[in-house]
């Protein structure tokens, strides 16, 4: 996969990709010196990672499953809202290229008319109130065209609802682009967090 409009200092520049792999969380979190900004995308998850451990499926080469590993040197509080500003980015995304509206529904998950398209998690490691690392992962129901019985009616696809279909790196490289920004107002960036880009 190439993110071909990324315009980003360090977010997505050093990029693995996987064509099949068991959690896009699991492999980003065993990376022992990562790189700030470094995501694992994958075609395929078959054991992907959700909240309160449940788990989420991705079909083969259809939908965004990726993570993410950020090295902020900041304090708690100054990420309390980050899955909203999360949720909230990829929500413009969508709405920016594509002009579809979807809605954020608490605490991380992102919805439309009622249906759940996307889900976000987010980990962290700390030491003492600096939080040292945080892992985003994120999954995006794209070009999915079914989904099993137990799960047809509360969740959907940007195909099913719009009729056509997406192509995920222009949406990943949006919403990269997008986050990038936020982020860095969100913690701070240039103020006191002078050594966020070490690494790159």
């Amino acid at each position: 996969m190439e993110l071909k409009n990324l315009r980003t200092k360090y977010l997505g520049r050093k990029l693995l990709y996987f064509e099949t792999i068991d959690s896009t969380q699991k492999k980003i979190k065993s990376l022992e010196e990562p790189r700030n900004g470094t995501i694992v995308i994958a075609d395929e998850q078959v054991a992907g990672i959700g909240t309160h451990e449940r788990k989420w499926f991705t079909g083969v080469g259809k939908n965004i499953a990726m993570s993410f590993v950020l090295l902020p040197n900041c304090n708690m509080e100054a990420i309390q809202n980050l899955t909203i500003c999360i949720a909230e980015c990829m929500i413009e995304t969508l709405d920016f290229l594509y002009q579809i509206k979807l809605e954020r529904k608490e605490p991380n998950d992102i919805y439309y008319h009622g249906k759940k398209v996307g889900g976000i998690l987010t980990e962290s490691t700390c030491k003492g109130e600096c939080v040292q690392k945080i892992y985003v992962g994120i999954g995006l129901n794209v070009n999915q065209e079914e989904f099993a019985e137990d799960l047809s009616e509360i969740a959907t696809s940007l195909k099913i609802e719009f009729g056509r279909t997406f192509q995920r790196e222009e949406i990943v490289a949006e919403f990269l682009n997008r986050f990038e920004i936020k982020f860095e107002k969100m913690i701070g960036f240039g103020e006191k967090n002078g050594n966020f880009d070490r690494g790159i």
